[in-house]
């Protein structure tokens, strides 16, 4: 593995089925509900354009070329001139384990910083537990309830981090 080339880029049009196939693998793999989630997102299929506009970014983590995984940011839908929602971050098995996760996360939490925002937040499913551990680890505090709006009524953790 010492020839493998990894790398944290910004999503490209090529990588739309690669990472939508990364994002619903990992639901599968989980057993994680299908509805409500990520999983069943209109923006899924097309994470290039979903992450378009200003304010908004995507990353990919790709190793020799191949998508592996990925997260982005967006404003949060009803508080979008101060809370970003970290989003859609998910890993193949391949990748998971490596500290990938961690460097993806700090880079969201940074460039969300750099674009004006005050506080990040996220949504997560409770079974998702390394997940949890990090974003605690990175000083996230756990919500009784949802912020905004985000469609994802079957995630059930809800967490928030002031900037």
């Amino acid at each position: 593995m010492s020839n493998t080339i990894i790398e944290i880029r910004e999503i490209q049009p090529q990588d739309n089925a690669q990472m939508e196939a990364v994002i619903r693998a990992v639901f599968i793999e989980y057993d994680l509900p299908l509805v409500g989630t990520a999983y069943a997102d209109v923006e899924t299929p097309k994470m290039y354009e979903s992450y378009s506009e200003k304010k908004e970014v995507y990353y990919v983590v790709t190793i020799d070329g191949v998508v592996e995984g990925g997260g982005g940011l967006k404003p949060l839908s009803g508080l979008e001139n101060e809370v970003f929602e970290i989003q859609k971050m998910y890993f193949s098995n391949r990748l998971r384990g490596k500290g990938f996760g961690k460097k993806l996360f700090k880079k969201c939490l940074k460039k969300g910083k750099s674009l004006g925002f005050n506080r990040a937040y996220l949504e997560t499913i409770p079974k998702l537990k390394e997940a949890i551990h990090i974003y605690e680890s990175y000083g996230f505090t756990h919500l009784k309830g949802p912020l905004g709006n985000t469609g994802h009524f079957n995630c059930g953790i809800w967490m928030v981090k002031d900037l």
